[in-house]
């Protein structure tokens, strides 16, 4: 049964001269509960604005969105949202204040919200560090603590705006193995944005390709049914999955690249 349903979703804007830009036109998507789904694209085809449809920040123009049989309409805690900067830590919160600040502001009681900031803090690996700012934190700690902070207010499912895009390539293998423990652990759904194959492959239990812009949607669904040891890039049927979503996208590229000409 999906826990998300997204049907016929249009989003249209107006620009300041007056005409339409239709960046998503007659989107439809299932995501059932406890999948791990990927949306790929090339840049600017809407990906993002799907995902912010999906957390409330924006209003589809046509379609519907439900989460759970009951209509999006606004943010809400059911959705919690991990965006690719660190912009939205507290920098005078410690890494404890940062993971509570949401369970504060819902009145939870101090030592409720503590237990749980701790519980989550240890999952995503950082016992012990939970009196450091996040200056003190490298850019995978931060990471971490955005997702602890997302994970203590026990949502219904993760979106995940390319949250390791700006991290070395080390830092996002790690974070990518740390992120497919923590959705093991604590059975979340997951709508993950990114435009990277191999990250998509070693995350996904499905990898959904879009159109290149403007009124994009859902071109086609790549099925990811890999071992974790068959999701190493030198992996033959890791090889072969990379062929089926690159023969997806292909075009999609070249088109996005005449379009900027």
């Amino acid at each position: 049964m999906s826990l998300v349903a997204l049907t016929g979703v249009s989003k249209v804007y107006r620009s300041l001269k007056g005409s339409d830009y239709v960046a998503v036109r007659d989107f439809s998507l299932d995501i059932p509960a406890g999948e791990f789904f990927c949306l790929l694209g090339t840049s600017g085809c809407g990906k993002t604005t799907v995902l912010n449809m999906v957390a409330g920040f924006e209003a589809a123009s046509s379609g519907t969105i439900s989460l759970a049989g009951k209509k999006v309409t606004r943010p809400d805690a059911d959705r919690g949202v991990v965006f690719q900067g660190d912009d939205s830590l507290y920098g005078w919160l410690t890494a404890m204040g940062n993971i509570e600040f949401g369970l504060r502001m819902r009145g939870v009681s101090r030592a409720e919200r503590e237990q749980k900031a701790r519980h989550y803090l240890e999952l995503v690996g950082l016992k012990g560090q939970d009196h450091k700012h996040p200056s003190e934190l490298s850019g995978g700690m931060k990471q971490r603590i955005q997702i602890a902070r997302v994970l203590a207010n026990e949502p219904q499912m993760l979106l995940m705006d390319e949250p390791f895009a700006a991290l070395d390539a080390h830092t996002r293998a790690d974070m990518q193995r740390e992120l497919k423990r923590i959705c093991k652990a604590t059975g979340k759904t997951v709508l993950f944005i990114t435009h990277d194959i191999d990250e998509a492959i070693i995350l996904a239990d499905r990898i959904g390709v879009m159109n290149a812009g403007p009124a994009s949607k859902l071109k086609g669904i790549v099925p990811v049914t890999l071992s974790e040891e068959e999701r190493e890039r030198t992996h033959d049927k890791f090889t072969a999955v990379y062929r089926q979503v690159h023969e997806l996208i292909r075009d999609e590229v070249a088109l996005a690249l005449q379009r900027q000409q």
